[in-house]
């Protein structure tokens, strides 16, 4: 089996490099070698290299600058994917694509379900959406991933900003009016092996979109206490003595944010017949390695 990943130097691409490796052949392209802004040269790449299975990880994930670059936002998320997906149909090649929670605009009390009314409230959700529906136009054999404030220990995110904050400054500010399901670069990428694995066993499943995040869901304040509080069970000296919940005006952005973007997991584990694990476990590795970078 063949498979070729897409987006290779980013947070999940990384993983998906080291944790898809054991599954057949890997070929891994950055933006080197499969430039998003380039629909042609990434169609040449899915051509020449006749992959069994393609994992898209790359995306413009820029939220604030894609504010003033729409049209860039746009070729990378939605233009060049839809591009990807065609070609796949035309190889035979299962898509396995990741996108994101930004789609919905944080108003549903509730986890939201796969078929929720999407309404995104800044352009890389509308162009990550733009993308979902380009790829799904194509009729493309594809599993479409929609995930969440993603991290790893080897890429900057909020839980390395925050540790990193914690060890310069006393005290801390953190909004507490946006929540989501923090979800580890390695977490994806293992669920997207099991995906494949399953295919390779003749249980493939059903083309069409699912989330993929942890289970539970917290707010930016208590994302950013747990990461301190688990940081300093490790041993680490942080100078930070205290950390202030905020609403999300006292950090005014380019980009809207949605308030809730939890998503239910249901229809995933069903299909894979696993759960998922909550967020604090799956942070609690990145949080280790990253206190291991501090000392």
């Amino acid at each position: 089996m063949k498979i070729l990943i897409l987006g290779r130097d980013g947070q999940v691409g990384t993983a998906l490099t080291a944790t898809l490796a054991p599954l057949g052949e890997i070929v891994a392209y950055g933006r080197a070698g499969a430039d998003f802004t380039r629909p042609d040269d990434v169609a040449a790449v899915v051509r020449r290299q006749g992959a069994d299975i393609i994992v898209n990880a790359a995306a413009y994930t820029a939220v604030d600058k894609a504010e003033s670059e729409p049209e860039i936002a746009t070729l990378v998320n939605a233009t060049t994917p839809g591009r990807l997906a065609a070609v796949a149909r035309e190889t035979g090649a299962r898509l396995i694509h990741i996108s994101t929670d930004y789609v919905f605009d944080g108003k549903k009390p509730e986890p939201y379900v796969e078929d929720d009314p999407t309404s995104p409230v800044n352009v890389y959700g509308r162009s990550k959406l733009d993308g979902e529906l380009a790829i799904a136009a194509t009729g493309a054999d594809y599993i479409t991933l929609r995930t969440s404030w993603v991290h790893s220990a080897l890429h900057a995110n909020f839980a390395a900003k925050i540790l990193e904050a914690a060890a310069k400054l006393e005290e801390l500010r953190a909004v507490d009016d946006q929540s989501g399901c923090p979800t580890s670069a390695r977490l994806i990428a293992e669920v997207i092996a099991r995906i494949i694995e399953q295919g390779a066993a003749g249980r493939p499943l059903p083309a069409g979109l699912y989330h993929l995040t942890t289970e539970g869901e917290a707010s930016r304040y208590e994302y950013a206490g747990f990461v301190v509080e688990e940081a300093r069970r490790l041993g680490a000296k942080l100078k930070v003595e205290r950390i202030l919940p905020v609403p999300s005006s006292a950090f005014p952005t380019p980009a809207a944010r949605p308030a809730n973007t939890h998503l239910s997991t249901h229809k995933l584990r069903t299909a894979l017949g696993r759960d998922l694990p909550a967020w604090r476990d799956d942070v609690r590795p990145t949080i280790a390695t990253l206190v291991g970078a501090l000392s």
